[in-house]
């Protein structure tokens, strides 16, 4: 994309459909006049009243006690230095959306108009009663120095600047773990660091904390090595002036242990890294381009262990493992602040985490078999789901030694359950599928390409990384769309009613013809089919010319789907193909079945379809918890519908003991597990949290999937193909450009899947 594209894009997500990336949403029914008067007047004066009484009270009846302020003067804002609160603002609000997505924590992002400290530091306290913590964001050293300190002193809520201590604290982890693999002291490690701000001299201090000596911390800014004879240094520059005057970066790294970069690309070359000592640490964490090259850094020493701010090499150094985290832990138990305990407990907790062995689902999300602890795996992943559940208790825990807590934890079991219920909000799956297929993108077929929206899916997988696209369609009409789009990258473009693909088109007819011409199919047929996309894309696929198809756009689910039952057909062993919808719902990810395929499946039919979808719901990294639903709980009717879901089941039980698969069971039972466990103790979805819906019939699952996702604008990723040999999968009709860039990536992981697959039948 072209700079101008991506400018227009990124302006485009920032102002549509709504202005802004958050918004303030109800969490107390509000649909009657009796709720309205609890909610203001005459109810509300009861709970403050309650306050008046005890101050405490406040966490009690409001939200301050999950309510953190994002608060900034921008004066040093991303790479884009002082541009002043207002340009600010889209900054706080993605700050917001990570504290959201991640933790659960409500944010009001907070711009402040003064560069001045003292004003600064009253504005901060004077609105401070409104929440239960402050994260300073984006103030330039050193006067974010000073504005912390004074905040954490005078304030009896957690305060932290974030670009200080959550790149202190995540690269603290990692030098622990990297020490350990390096068979290294921190008591006796040589640290050089580039850059002197807030991240680095919060990385020192922290590091100190660790054990390192601080004459062994040798640090540079832009004018060189910090040194006694410097004038112009802050304070806390101070403690790490002990270079020697005239020394540069070079001649400082060798025999180094430790190079921390926070400063500019490109400015450590292989020759500065051959000098530094055996097993050498390289944290090169300027982003987007590291102070070495990643490559050419492992290139040039096979014995580095190498960490980076970027999310495509190794160890990345991201400030989204610590800050969502820390905040949580001190908020939940009512901490007056983050001290350096918590801190140093989120580190550990960090560093520990990295050496348990890593679930199926980061695995599968990160394209790895096996993730181990190791010179490329000392950090935790930013999308591991453990990590609200190790590092926020670890931080509850240290504040509740250090005597900072004011509502200590006692059920730590229950503690753990309500963290896992605050990750099923927002849409990781989605992101985890995305980076999935990012590890190992295919060439996709989009048969619809000269449609707007389907380039636009199209460009967005070519440029994120998810797909290798091959465009179907017009070729005059997709080269002017791709222009108009800015989309610029060479991807091949095939028209099958051209001249130009007489050949291909030929080769493709004379295949089908030969698979079809006892089934009613001339050769004249065939040639004709291979005119349209669909027949022309599905027989890429099967030719091995590309690797997937994406269509559905432009045309209902039966016209697209024919030719892939035509040419493509089922999958070996396969007798029945259905589909499966993953549902972004507020508890978590939901699949639904049959959405798409089987009008009225039997009871023979049900349990192939929840087979098939429990392999689907592994493929994401879930242990399937399938309810297979009717209007009836557990024979309460005899009616031909519920007794064939009941029949599904005794087989499932009976053939497939292991599968955690239960019914038939009204839809309320099956997800709401105090419900169920009251009333059906013995069902086998009893005391678990089921994920994955099996309809009785086509219609409901349709419906179903439908008003959930217009009701609740739930996000849908599907309807997902399962039972087909190869990747092939269908947008529906209209499809939204994000639902489509989706199910491209679902595609995509399809394809990887199908490939390991046949590599292991054939070895």
């Amino acid at each position: 994309m072209n700079k101008y594209s991506k400018r227009r894009e990124a302006l485009l997500y920032h102002a549509k459909p709504t202005p802004g990336k958050i918004q303030v949403v109800p969490t107390k029914k509000y649909a009657t006049q009796r709720d309205l008067s609890l909610a203001y007047s005459p109810g509300v004066a009861e709970p403050c009243l309650e306050i008046a009484k005890d101050v405490n009270n406040v966490y009690k009846y409001t939200a301050k006690g999950n309510l953190v302020a994002v608060i900034t003067n921008g004066t040093a804002v991303l790479g884009l230095g002082d541009i002043g609160p207002e340009a600010s603002k889209p900054v706080m609000e993605g700050k917001a959306l990570l504290f959201k997505i991640f933790a659960g924590i409500d944010v009001f992002d907070i711009e402040v108009g003064t560069k001045d400290i003292d004003a600064f530091i009253e504005t901060v306290k004077n609105i401070a009663p409104t929440f239960g913590g402050i994260n300073l964001e984006d103030i330039k050293a050193p006067e974010s120095f000073e504005i912390e300190r004074r905040l954490v002193e005078e304030l009896n809520i957690p305060v932290m600047h974030d670009d200080q201590h959550g790149t202190a604290i995540i690269s603290s982890a990692a030098l622990l773990n990297a020490l350990e693999i390096a068979k290294k002291k921190t008591t006796d490690v040589k640290i050089v660091v580039s850059g002197a701000g807030s991240a680095a001299l919060a990385c020192a201090n922290l590091y100190i904390l660790l054990g390192v000596k601080a004459e062994n911390i040798i640090m540079f800014d832009k004018d060189g090595v910090l040194s006694s004879e410097r004038t112009d240094l802050s304070d806390l520059q101070k403690r790490y002036a002990h270079g020697k005057p005239g020394t540069t970066l070079a001649e400082s790294l060798v025999g180094a242990d430790v190079f921390l970069g926070l400063s500019a690309g490109n400015i450590m070359s292989a020759e500065m890294l051959l000098g530094m000592a055996k097993n050498p640490i390289v944290f090169a964490m300027a982003n987007p381009v590291p102070e070495i090259d990643y490559d050419l850094a492992v290139k040039t020493r096979k014995d580095i262990i190498m960490a980076t701010g970027r999310s495509d090499h190794p160890n990345q150094v991201n400030n989204v493992l610590g800050f969502p985290y820390i905040f949580r832990g001190a908020l939940d138990v009512r901490a007056t602040k983050i001290n350096e305990e918590m801190k140093m407990a989120a580190v550990h907790a960090l560093a520990e985490l990295a050496k348990e062995p890593v679930p199926e689902q980061v695995n599968i999300a990160y394209g790895e078999t096996r993730l181990n602890f190791g010179k490329e795996y000392i950090i935790p992943k930013p999308f591991d789901p453990r990590l609200i559940t190790q590092v926020a208790p670890a931080v509850a825990r240290a504040a509740m030694n250090s005597g900072v807590a004011l509502n200590p934890i006692a059920d730590w079991d229950k503690y753990e359950e309500e963290l896992l219920e605050r990750l099923g909000s927002d849409n990781k799956m989605v992101r985890l599928l995305t980076n999935r297929a990012k590890t190992d993108p295919k060439r996709v077929v989009f048969a619809e390409a000269d449609h707007l929206d389907v380039l636009k899916a199209a460009q967005i997988a070519y440029e994120e990384g998810i797909a290798h696209p091959i465009l179907l369609g017009n070729k005059e009409l997709i080269l002017e769309l791709k222009e108009e789009l800015g989309f610029d990258a060479d991807v091949p473009i095939f028209d099958p009613k051209t001249k130009e693909e007489d050949q291909r088109r030929m080769k493709y007819a004379e295949i089908y013809w030969q698979s079809r011409q006892r089934r009613g199919i001339s050769l004249f047929d065939a040639q004709k089919w291979m005119r349209e996309r669909n027949y022309f894309a599905a027989m890429m696929v099967n030719e091995g010319d590309a690797d997937a198809m994406v269509s559905g756009y432009s045309r209902s689910y039966p016209s697209t789907v024919k030719p892939l039952m035509q040419l493509i057909g089922k999958a070996p062993g396969i007798t029945l193909i259905a589909t499966t919808n993953m549902m972004m719902t507020n508890r978590g990810p939901m699949f639904l079945s049959d959405t798409a395929i089987n009008p009225n499946p039997t009871a023979d039919e049900l349990a192939k379809i929840a087979l098939m979808t429990a392999k689907t719901v592994r493929m994401f990294g879930m242990e399937p918890v399938i309810a297979m639903v009717s209007f009836s709980n557990f024979g309460s009717s005899a009616h031909e519908s519920a007794t064939k879901v009941r029949e599904a089941v005794a087989y499932l039980h009976k053939y497939y003991p292991d599968l955690v698969v239960d019914g038939e069971i009204q839809t309320d039972f099956a997800l709401n597990a105090e419900m169920l466990k009251n009333k059906f103790p013995f069902s086998k979805l009893a005391g678990k949290k089921v994920n994955t819906l099996i309809f009785p019939n086509l219609e409901a699952a349709n419906i179903n999937y439908k008003l959930l996702k217009e009701l609740y604008k739930v996000d849908s990723v599907g309807p997902i193909m399962l039972g087909m040999e190869k990747a092939v999968h269908i947008f529906q009709l209209g499809a939204s450009v994000e639902e489509m860039v989706n199910m491209v990536a679902v595609s995509v992981v399809d394809a990887q899947e199908k490939e390991k697959r046949k590599k292991m039948t054939t070895k």
